[in-house]
């Protein structure tokens, strides 16, 4: 089994390196792991996050281990070069790298040079070689916000090598009941539910929100409709609202910011009333006077999604016209109704939230101009969603706490 788990990798690997010929985030998977030189250290804790989302996920536990374990040197390593990019430079980190490819040499290589005395995954990501090694010097391994879903291949008749994975890991701190029934079903029962820390992570963010300059501006006292992570799928529905609500502003933030993106979106919107971001700071005086009088913002950098959330009304989440749905919380955390697609079923606030009436999924451009047009219309039905949004948030606080009291009681 770990032969054809090998084989798989090489295969992934050379996919990789041949899709590196024409595509950026490709070429910076490789040769980010390329480039990179390991420095040694003594008695690190290392965190792992697959992308940017579990960085923002995982990150409540990071803070935490930062404040209470100033002395030690914290390692960050990710997966997908969208998170490694964007938080090379985190402070929170003394050592941000991408990990190596999951080979016997390369997990031995890299835990001989950063030495934790502790390692964290958050939500997934499971690699035998790098596992095993950290199980074979006994460092502890915690999965911190876990989710299993019964198709995953360790619930498989064939799953018996990533079974084996499961049984290096020292405790898993799981997001909900179901996860640990799945677990115990193949007799993993090092578990906790402690919930999910992005309840923590997003919360945190909506108490101290940071002003964006130049946002106040453009909106300019009138209603704000925020439509963050979309894909072109989403910004075909989503560019007819505009003409329909002349009273909103409405705030594009693209998943991915490359130029042929942007010029795409940019084109679906009336040109005359459209600006991106990164032109706020123009030093053209008659554009800056303009800013009030614009209809549409496009948000052409990442980073500033989860505080933009702190001036809107309405938003819709991208991704439900994809692979799934992106981060609901961060908008509800600031009380507002969420929109979103109709691939959003693996992700349990989505389901949770639709139930509560706080959450709308919709398949076509005509069920999107019906939720949205009940939610401009209705004040007493958008005031009611909107605070079960923010209620929902709230009342599933408290992972982190949960995890640290297990992983550094000192803090309890």
């Amino acid at each position: 089994m770990i032969l054809l788990y090998t084989i798989a990798l090489r295969l992934y690997f050379m996919a990789i390196y041949i899709a590196a010929l024409f595509n950026q985030k490709a070429s910076q998977w490789i040769n980010g792991r390329k480039s990179q030189q390991l420095i040694h250290i003594n008695n690190s804790i290392w965190f792992h996050f697959a992308s940017l989302g579990e960085f923002e996920q995982g990150r409540p536990i990071l803070e935490a281990l930062r404040t209470l374990h100033p002395d030690k040197k914290i390692v960050v390593s990710f997966f997908s070069p969208s998170g490694y990019e964007i938080r090379k430079n985190t402070p929170l980190a003394d050592f941000v790298y991408y990990l190596p490819l999951d080979t016997a040499k390369n997990a031995l290589q890299f835990i001989d040079a950063i030495q934790p005395e502790m390692a964290v995954f958050t939500k997934y990501e499971y690699w035998y070689h790098f596992f095993n090694e950290t199980h074979k010097r006994q460092i502890p391994l915690y999965i911190v916000s876990g989710i299993f879903r019964p198709k995953q291949i360790f619930f498989k008749w064939y799953g018996g090598l990533h079974r084996k994975i499961l049984s290096f890991v020292t405790h898993f701190f799981l997001q909900d009941q179901a996860s640990r029934q799945l677990l115990e079903s193949v007799n993993v029962t090092n578990t906790t539910v402690s919930g999910d820390t992005r309840f923590d992570r997003v919360w945190a963010n909506a108490q101290h929100p940071k002003q964006i300059p130049g946002i106040a501006q453009f909106i300019n006292g009138q209603k704000v409709f925020i439509a963050g992570s979309t894909w072109p799928q989403d910004e075909a529905l989503l560019a007819t609202l505009p003409q329909l609500y002349p009273d909103w502003k409405f705030i594009f933030a693209p998943h991915e910011i490359d130029e042929e993106k942007i010029t795409n979106l940019i084109n679906l919107l009336p040109a005359a009333t459209t600006i991106r971001y990164s032109e706020l700071n123009s030093s053209d005086q008659n554009l800056k006077s303009q800013i009030s009088n614009l209809k549409s913002i496009i948000i052409d950098n990442i980073g500033m999604l989860s505080s933009l959330y702190g001036y809107g009304n309405i938003a819709y989440i991208g991704g439900g016209f994809g692979v799934g749905i992106h981060n609901t919380l961060e908008a509800a955390a600031f009380g507002l109704p969420v929109v979103f697609g109709p691939n959003y079923q693996k992700f349990n606030e989505a389901r949770e939230l639709i139930t509560l009436k706080a959450g709308f999924s919709i398949n076509d451009v005509h069920q999107l101009k019906g939720i949205v047009d009940t939610l401009v219309n209705d004040e007493a039905f958008y005031s009611v969603t909107g605070k079960k949004a923010e209620d929902y948030v709230r009342e599933h606080v408290g992972a982190t706490e949960i995890i640290l009291k297990k992983i550094a009681p000192q803090s309890s």
